[in-house]
């Protein structure tokens, strides 16, 4: 049997989890109580793509703004059912809200965004002049 040292956090630990906590919620325009919604991204040569599970929210009930570089996201996601006595409640209900800074051009009035089984996904062609161009080279 092996003895093992507790340590006890310390005040670094502390502020270090209070950090992490502060950034799973988004402050939003001053309301607080909004959460940072997860998203994956990826960049192909000609689009960047924006996947977020958003269950049970409507499609009209997402706001998406691309201004600039920047692309926000912002919804709500439905409430728990009332007069009910939950045994488990894990569930995230209530707005959210994600800003991304995609640093790259993109065509704002070619944007797509789709609902397939509460995942919507976005997709951003990136602007003609950032995408590469192949020269070919002829022979004389």
């Amino acid at each position: 049997m092996s003895i093992t040292r507790w340590n006890a956090p310390t005040t670094r630990d502390l502020f270090g989890l209070m950090r992490d906590m502060m950034e799973a919620i988004d402050m939003d325009g001053g309301r607080a109580n909004v959460a940072r919604l997860p998203l994956d991204a990826y960049a192909t040569e000609n689009e960047i793509v924006v996947t977020a599970a958003v269950p049970g929210v409507k499609p009209e009930d997402v706001e998406i703004t691309v201004e600039g570089d920047t692309l926000t996201i912002r919804g709500e996601i439905p409430g728990r059912i009332e007069n009910v006595s939950y045994v488990f409640s894990e569930q995230f209900h209530g707005p959210f809200s994600r800003t991304l800074q995609l640093n790259v051009p993109v065509d704002q009035d070619r944007i797509e965004a789709q609902f397939e089984n509460g995942v919507l996904t976005l997709t951003l062609p990136k602007a003609e002049a950032i995408r590469p161009k192949v020269i070919k080279v002829t022979a004389k």
